[in-house]
């Protein structure tokens, strides 16, 4: 399928809505404020109402360093700051086989959105991860914590639909959430 592989079928002028915000693989250079990032977030989220999501374990080091290494890791700049990191997977996820409570749109191809995080000092990072998400497939999903209302808001404004329940690694429930440019281009 065009634009469903391991690397983006175009660039485009800017991402996230923000001309300054943009996106590059990461590199274990960038470790250090990746996780800067990461601990800003568990704060931030501890903080608005949702202690549990990511607690102050997740995610860890490992992960970070696996998503790097798998290509998948993503640094969003700023004025060539690291303003926030967005984990943008291809391929099947295996949390997405089973949904509970509702459906996928579909079965077809799909890029999965994890870990999304910014350091608080630039807006429009979920955002650009949707739209470099988008570059490899039009069809993307997403996950989030029933108490991760900042994010809630952020994917549906974007333009994804409420799917159902999915249950994470470590068995607990998120909301989940689908991008189906097919449905959207019938539409018009």
């Amino acid at each position: 399928m065009p634009g469903h592989g391991s690397q983006p079928a175009s660039e485009p002028m800017f991402f996230g809505g923000f001309p300054m915000v943009r996106p590059r693989k990461a590199n274990m250079g960038d470790l250090p404020r990746i996780m800067e990032i990461y601990s800003s977030a568990q704060t931030f989220m501890k903080e608005s109402g949702n202690p549990d999501q990511w607690k102050n374990v997740y995610p860890d080091k490992n992960t970070v360093l696996n998503d790097i290494e798998l290509e998948r890791c993503y640094v969003f700049t700023e004025d060539g700051t690291i303003r926030g990191v967005a984990a943008v997977c291809t391929g099947e996820d295996p949390t997405y086989g089973y949904i509970e409570d509702g459906s996928w749109p579909d079965d077809g191809p799909y890029v999965a959105v994890h870990r999304v995080a910014s350091d608080g000092g630039s807006h429009g990072i979920f955002r650009a991860a949707a739209d470099l998400a988008r570059t490899f497939c039009g069809e993307v999903r997403v996950d989030t914590h029933r108490d991760n209302h900042p994010m809630q808001r952020q994917i549906e404004r974007y333009g994804f639909v409420r799917c159902g329940i999915i249950i994470t690694h470590d068995g607990t429930p998120r909301i989940a959430y689908q991008f189906n440019e097919r449905e959207r281009s019938q539409d018009e």
